[in-house]
């Protein structure tokens, strides 16, 4: 019988100093790893693997992960969800790998677009997420819907070029704010939606240019937050609400407490006024107290000088 050796793993684990760094699934997870997640889930989407309900719960679930322990099953059960979410599952390094730091210029990245046309006949199409809008873009929708949302997209270049056929359908293009869009698009029986333009773009900021042609169908063009950006904006209206119920209650304690000593002002005047009552109502009395004492002297005077009188009168009659 021979002895166990132990292996190189559980020296390691016997030599490493406790708590020398924390477990990989309790790392706090960053703003590009949940967008990650959410892209996954958007072609999950897009391929039927889930539905709007299941996409909906899955997505607000990534947004409130705050670890990678959270994030890791919400795409376990999807195909390629292992390899798309290895970068999410990273060993404990001192080097952070760069990520989009959200600027103009690091979405500007140059290049050939990661898709370049879309067709839709008597179907739709969805080009989403986090992907690269080459120089031009062709769609074609026959009978049939796409969406083109640039939100989350990188661009090739400073200016790019989404050309739209829609002969009875519709395309729907989808900017986030401080893009500059033109649209020359024409169309009949049909129409571009012009009501984007001539909004100046932000410095750095990419330009779009819709043109296309449209026949009993239409191109819209809108502008829209993304998800996270509304997410923000509601923690911060939630966060404002909630400063303004403190302040109001503040100022509703702050008048309570004016109040309060208002009447403690109030009262003790009141107090004043029955201290100097009741001293009137002593001095008056003492001075009644006075006068009958006065008068019972008095009184008492004209009896001893009536009974003196009377005494006189019956010696003389004797």
């Amino acid at each position: 019988m021979t002895d166990a050796v132990p292996s190189e793993g559980s020296d390691h684990q016997r030599l490493a100093p406790q708590n020398s760094r924390p477990v990989a699934g309790q790392l706090r997870a960053s703003d590009a790893d949940r967008e990650r997640v959410a892209e996954i889930l958007r072609d999950a989407l897009a391929e039927g693997r889930l539905d709007m309900a299941e996409f909906e719960e899955r997505l607000e679930a990534t947004y409130s992960a705050r670890t990678y322990g959270e994030l890791e099953p919400i795409t376990s059960d999807l195909p390629d969800a292992g390899a798309a979410a290895a970068p999410v599952m990273p060993s404990v390094s001192l080097r952070k790998e760069p990520v989009r730091d959200g600027s103009w210029l690091s979405r500007i990245t140059g290049g050939e677009g990661s898709s370049s046309w879309a067709v839709a006949v008597m179907a739709g199409f969805q080009r989403k997420g986090t992907w690269t809008v080459p120089k031009r873009f062709n769609a074609f929708a026959f009978w049939g819907g796409g969406e083109i949302d640039l939100r989350e997209a990188n661009f090739a270049d400073r200016e790019v070029e989404i050309n739209c056929v829609a002969i009875m359908g519709g395309v729907q293009v989808i900017v986030p704010p401080g893009v500059e869009v033109v649209v020359r698009g024409i169309g009949v029986m049909g129409g571009f939606d012009h009501r984007e333009e001539g909004v100046p773009g932000e410095p750095g900021a990419p330009r779009v240019i819709v043109t296309g042609f449209a026949f009993w169908g239409g191109v819209g063009v809108e502008r829209k937050l993304t998800r996270a950006e509304r997410l923000r904006q509601k923690e911060a209206r939630r966060q404002e609400k909630l400063e303004r119920r403190a302040e109001r209650r503040q100022l509703h304690e702050a008048r309570r407490e004016d109040l309060l000593d208002q009447h403690r002002e109030r009262l003790e005047q009141h107090l004043d006024r029955w201290d100097h009552h009741r001293e009137r109502r002593e001095a008056q009395r003492e001075r009644w107290e006075e006068r009958l004492e006065e008068r019972l002297e008095r009184w008492e005077e004209r009896r001893d000088r009536w009974e003196g009188r009377r005494g006189r009168r019956g010696h003389h009659g004797h």
